[in-house]
């Protein structure tokens, strides 16, 4: 009798978390962890913090379509925050052809919005006072950097690296 293949090394843990999980959500709502996983990405900077993909809802299929396609693209259903969620809306369309570029076919035909309160984890670190030395060799890093904007946007990314390290 052959053993069955076995994988040797270490797996990891989201390998093994996707493989249980995926078949619930794919059940359940449709979805798989990579749209989750991906959702910040296809969302856009503007709408990853305050919306998130709950269900994907595929037609009934009864057989092959009079077209003859025999697949019909699905509704999306998003929860997003209060007021953000007209701001989505207005943005449907480009949502729509991002979603079918991560599927890489037209899986996606509308979107439905719901306001919902959505509570994602904070990953802000805390990070400490830099004390004078530290502020002054940011300064210097910082000096040739002309553009005021881009000092202070430099300036908090200097604060929160060092901020983060252990004395």
């Amino acid at each position: 009798m052959a053993k069955p293949f076995t994988r040797k090394g270490s797996v990891q843990i989201a390998e093994v978390a996707n493989g249980l999980i995926d078949p619930i959500l794919a059940r359940r709502a449709g979805i798989n962890t990579l749209l989750l996983g991906s959702w910040d990405e296809i969302a856009g900077e503007q709408f990853a913090g305050c919306s998130r993909p709950e269900r994907i809802r595929w037609p009934k299929q009864d057989g092959p379509s009079e077209t003859g396609g025999g697949f019909t693209p699905g509704q999306l259903t998003i929860a997003c925050e209060g007021a953000r969620a007209l701001f989505l809306m207005h943005q449907q369309a480009e949502l729509i052809s991002r979603l079918n570029s991560f599927f890489g076919f037209q899986a996606i035909s509308e979107v439905r919005i719901v306001q919902k309160a959505i509570h994602t984890p904070s990953q802000k670190l805390k990070t400490r006072p830099l004390d004078t030395l530290e502020k002054r060799r940011l300064a210097d890093m910082l000096a040739d950097v002309e553009d005021p904007k881009l000092r202070e946007a430099l300036e908090r990314l200097g604060t929160g690296v060092i901020g983060r390290r252990r004395k």
